[in-house]
């Protein structure tokens, strides 16, 4: 009503199209003095583009739209925005969002609104409370540091990242999949990704590896720490950054034990040519790099120096043990780590 009022008009915006019954029902009912038009993506696009003009001509006090809005959309005229449902947003869509409002010399308003007495996810919160700390402009570099605090940047001892395909969505994922089959079948790329030595093995052992954010408070430290630990390789090098870590922050957490360990098992899988290792409650799976091992004769011996606990099937190595625990899984995965790498450099050696 003040942005009516004054002459402007406003945008109410909804995360999916199944909500927007609901809030049409609502600005009927709460606040009749103003016109409003509805906008979403399945709409015809002639008709979208009738709508959206009309907004923009001035003809409605309120857009209420779905996540279309947020990007392309420059109308100085509107500068009120009512969010609704802001937990279901991303941190960077909201940052989209909310920029369509303030465009003009006019005082701007944006208001995200969460369910009533709906207990919000610990992401949810984090989102929020991040865009309601950012005020001042090129804030895109922060946003993206705190998404990826919040998301977390995958397995750094590995290639695997923790999107889905989802996080992504269905369309791009496949333009980006013809993409690169397109490139291997013209030459231009040659085989699978890693088949030049670039390769970096995947570690999953079920259990925490992080520098904790109560350890180490600062973001950007954080991520000087990470990009500092995937160049380390050697056990010195390894003690070294450990005893620093200590120097600074005090004593290792639990989860900084784990990934120095998990970093000193993934130098051993590379020297073991071990592509990907897995960790569950019964065992331990290793598959390696091409399916090959740099010595035959010495992955004969070390199948025979496992006593019946390891097994070849499907072009892996399993170690079948009990691993419920999550001390066990580490002390397992760094001795079949360790003892693989002794066998693959004695044919160099």
């Amino acid at each position: 009503m003040r942005e009516h009022y004054r002459g402007g008009q406003s945008f109410y915006v909804v995360p999916r199209i199944e909500d927007l019954p609901e809030v049409e029902q609502f600005l009927r009912d709460h606040v009749p003095e103003v016109t409003f038009v509805t906008a979403h993506g399945q709409m015809a696009a002639g008709e979208l583009d009738d709508r959206m003009v009309a907004f923009y001509d001035g003809k409605y006090d309120v857009l209420l739209a779905t996540t279309i809005v947020e990007s392309g959309i420059d109308i100085p005229t509107a500068n009120t925005m009512v969010i609704h449902r802001a937990d279901m947003f991303g941190l960077a869509q909201l940052y989209q969002i909310r920029g369509r409002v303030g465009r003009a010399k006019t005082r701007a308003y944006a208001y995200l609104t969460t369910k009533p007495r709906m207990k919000l996810t610990p992401a949810a919160e984090k989102r929020l409370r991040v865009l309601g700390s950012l005020d001042s402009l090129g804030a895109g570099f922060t946003i993206a540091s705190q998404d990826l605090d919040i998301r977390g940047a995958g397995n750094i001892v590995g290639e695997e990242q923790s999107g889905h395909v989802r996080e992504v969505g269905f369309e791009l994922y496949q333009s980006m999949l013809e993409e690169a089959i397109a490139k291997i079948r013209s030459g231009e790329a040659e085989g699978l990704p890693g088949d030049d030595g670039q390769w970096s093995p995947q570690i999953n052992l079920g259990v925490p590896v992080l520098i904790p954010e109560e350890y180490v408070p600062d973001l950007d430290v954080r991520l000087g720490l990470y990009r500092r630990l995937s160049q380390l390789e050697t056990k010195v090098e390894l003690e070294g950054f450990a005893a620093e870590l200590i120097d600074r922050f005090g004593t290792l957490p639990k989860e900084v034990n784990t990934l120095l360990l998990v970093v000193r098992i993934k130098a051993m899988c590379k020297r073991a040519q071990i592509a990907k290792m897995d960790a569950g409650p019964k065992g331990v799976t290793v598959q390696f790099h091409m399916d090959k091992f740099p010595n035959p004769a010495g992955l004969v011996a070390f199948v025979h120096d496992q006593k019946g606990q390891a097994r070849v099937r499907d072009n892996k190595i399993v170690v079948v043990c009990d691993l419920s625990r999550e001390a066990d899984k580490i002390k397992t995965a760094f001795a079949v780590a360790r003892d693989l790498a002794v066998h693959a450099k004695a044919k160099a050696a």
